[in-house]
């Protein structure tokens, strides 16, 4: 700890004590000791010590006590010669501070003194009951302390701002260089009172005292805790009162005891001035003192550097909002423009940055707006890239996340949204754009709902929205680099190594009944989820839609059936589905949903299946294309020889393995070939067929199932010589 700190701590909070000792002398004799005394409406005597002392201050008499104690507190000072960076003793000196503290504004109550010129004074029992509740249950996510007074007036008004769009409560005070921030606050003609989030306490540093008290009542009436449970206390403001100090302009003595005080209580100080910061972490769940020179970043850091969880009430989109349309389609004669599908290219990427790098809540659209484009344009590029920080956030929490972007964009009213990553589907209704929807509303909705359901990772979140083509392509390739990688991080892990497979039910929105089962072989269908990242976003949120299933004893070992997850299915599919099948295509197979990358289907005229992915928008050897294949796939039932998957599951050695596995693809898009590229031929060659990716036909070489089956019995396909599939 720094010397500098250590020593002006213990400076103020001994000048702070001498006060507190010379205002009780004279009361003592000018009123007695028996003099009653007290703040106004509460039962809680002197707060603070009440709480960390279990003592009941009614008389003067009761507060030479508290005085000698908190002059036991108070440590020497730290000598030119020696010195141990002791932060036990600097924040001993700190509470003596507040007990001292709030002797003083308790005789300046009995002598008339408070509460001081426009300012409230003692905050009583009735307001902590009524907003102390809103910090402890998270509806108001914390409290902001502020000391001192901005270079400028403006700069005032735009921190008090920033606090309250973030429904953070702020108590305004002190001074710095003979001006106080409430003096600024009233110069720009900013209502405060408790109604506008906004509380002066009191003119002087040592009136910070009455926030503090505040806090310090909350452990008493909502934590349960009894008078002189000091540990337990402190505790609880630490872990359940999120609040902090902002110090603006210059440090004295007296600021730097109180900050000890309110630190020993968990609640950092953040200071705009260049001063020795405390980093190490255990009183306070981060830092403990830093500093903040630039303005602009001030409100972010303070949020940071306490953990405060920014719950965004309201979502300013001018459409409805709600879970209650996830399912909506926006069809061809509603729509007004869309995204991806087979209309041209779109993405979507959730990536971590450094906090420096994040503004939060800041969305930027580069390129038109969907209001800017000719009436016969109905279609744009999009790139949907979200950066977020936070300090308990991990690289394995990116998918789970970016995930996210379906549902939430699907809850609202005229928007539809289908698949993930690089092959996702994004319309906007006619409907919705007459509301005044624009693009720049889906960043407002990402930024919203990743704080409301994510805060407990996610601490700030920017969006950035690209239409331009160029920018796009450009974008892609990094984007699908990270995809990649994340594809990678599987390994070698098996169905047989784990005990645990993982459900997801992100999509009964649209399909009620279909239950995706997820196994280290075997990603869900939309291809977006792992097996790890479905092992990661339950740990992320427990009762969310990826839950455990222990699946217990095999039943069908050929099949890939086993009694656990089949009653795990049954149950969540609303007892549609009594049996599903992980390895087969024809035996109860698994359902699907609309968000599947491919579609397996059997071609029965070859004695094989053919597999088509989402772009491929040609005809295919079962006669129909892979929109009419999806509208019959879909929805949730199983449809034995149809299959919705994600592509890596082709490369699968659990892959339809009931019916013989890759040997039994017949027919594939060329593009598909090339996107699997390698890893197919690689999958090829392990099976004993290394020259098996040239005899599985494609476009070029057939469209209709006579082509088909000319094509194979001309290589030899080892299809054809498989057992029957039918």
């Amino acid at each position: 700890m720094s010397k500098i700190v250590a020593e002006a701590v213990i400076r103020g909070a001994s000048n702070i004590y001498q006060q507190a000792s010379d205002f009780l002398d004279k009361a003592i004799k000018e009123k007695g000791s028996s003099q009653k005394i007290g703040f106004p409406e509460t039962a809680f005597y002197f707060p603070l010590a009440n709480a960390l002392l279990g003592v009941k201050t009614e008389t003067l008499k009761d507060i030479s006590p508290i005085l000698e104690h908190a002059r036991s507190l108070l440590p020497k000072p730290p000598t030119e010669k020696v010195w141990l960076p002791y932060l036990g003793d600097a924040l001993n000196a700190g509470m003596s501070a507040l007990f001292c503290e709030e002797i003083i504004m308790g005789l300046r109550y009995l002598y008339a003194q408070e509460p001081q010129k426009d300012c409230n004074g003692f905050f009583t029992d009735t307001i902590m009951r009524s907003l102390g509740i809103q910090l402890v249950d998270g509806r108001m996510p914390g409290f902001a302390a502020i000391l001192g007074a901005a270079p400028d007036n403006k700069s005032a008004v735009e921190i008090v701002r920033q606090l309250q769009e973030r429904n953070i409560l702020i108590f305004v005070g002190s001074s710095a260089g003979g001006r106080s921030i409430i003096d600024q606050l009233l110069e720009e003609n900013v209502q405060m009172g408790w109604d506008n989030y906004i509380v002066p306490y009191g003119r002087d540093t040592i009136s910070a005292v009455y926030p503090l008290n505040w806090a310090i009542r909350s452990a008493l009436t909502f934590g349960g805790l009894k008078p002189g449970q000091a540990e337990k206390c402190l505790l609880y403001t630490k872990e359940r009162v999120f609040a902090f100090g902002l110090v603006l302009g210059e440090l004295d003595d007296i600021k730097y005891a109180t900050g000890a005080g309110a630190i020993n209580m968990g609640f950092p100080i953040i200071a705009d001035t260049d001063i020795p910061e405390i980093k190490p972490s255990g009183i306070t769940t981060y830092e403990a003192l830093v500093k903040e020179l630039d303005y602009k970043k001030i409100v972010p850091r303070c949020i940071e550097v306490r953990g405060v969880k920014v719950r965004v009430s309201s979502i300013a989109v001018p459409v409805p909002y709600a879970a209650a349309f996830e399912g909506e389609r926006v069809r061809k004669e509603q729509l007004h423009v869309e995204f991806g599908g087979k209309s041209g290219v779109a993405f979507e990427y959730l990536t971590t940055k450094k906090v420096d790098e994040v503004e939060d809540a800041k969305v930027e659209l580069i390129g038109p707006d969907i209001d800017q484009l000719d009436k016969d344009i109905k279609s744009l590029p999009l790139a949907i890239i979200v950066e977020v920080y936070g300090r308990k956030m991990q690289k394995d929490f990116e998918p789970i996340l970016e995930r996210q972007i379906h549902r939430f964009v699907n809850y609202a009213m005229g928007l539809m949204h289908v698949g993930q990553r690089d092959m996702n589907w994004i319309r906007i209704s006619s409907d919705a754009f007459n509301k005044g929807f624009r693009l720049k509303h889906i960043g407002v909705i990402l930024h919203a709902m990743l704080h409301q359901e994510y805060g407990s990772i996610v601490d700030k979140v920017q969006v950035r929205l690209y239409t331009k083509q160029p920018d796009v392509e450009k974008l892609l390739p990094q984007a699908k680099k990270v995809f990649d990688e994340r594809d990678e991080r599987i390994g070698e892990m098996t169905d047989e190594s784990q005990d645990t497979y993982y459900s997801c039910l992100l999509c009964q929105s649209f399909a009620p009944n279909h239950v995706c089962i997820i196994t280290p072989e075997r990603l869900g269908l939309c291809g977006a989820y792992s097996w790890l990242d479905a092992k990661a976003s339950f740990e992320i949120t427990p009762t969310g839609p990826n839950q455990p299933i222990a699946k217990g004893a095999i039943s069908d070992a050929r099949l890939g059936q086993w009694g656990n997850v089949d009653e795990f299915v049954k149950q969540k599919s609303n007892k549609t589905i009594e049996k599903v099948s992980m390895y087969s295509l024809m035996a109860s197979p698994q359902s699907s949903c609309g968000c599947f990358e491919c579609i397996v289907a059997i071609i029965p005229e070859a004695n094989g299946v053919m597999v088509v992915h989402r772009d491929y928008s040609g005809m295919t050897p079962s006669g129909m294309s892979f929109t009419t294949l999806a509208g019959s796939v879909g929805g949730g039932v199983q449809t034995p020889g149809f299959l919705g998957i994600g592509k890596l599951y082709i490369l699968s050695k659990k892959f339809i393995l009931a019916e013989g596995g890759l040997k039994r693809v017949v027919w594939m898009p060329k593009e598909l070939k090339e996107i699997l590229g390698d890893k197919l031929k690689k999958r090829a060659q392990e099976l004993g067929e290394p020259d098996l990716v040239e005899k599985i036909a494609d476009e070029t070489q057939a469209i209709t199932a006579e082509e088909l089956i000319n094509f194979l019995n001309k290589v030899s396909h080892p299809a054809l010589s498989l057992d029957p599939l039918m």
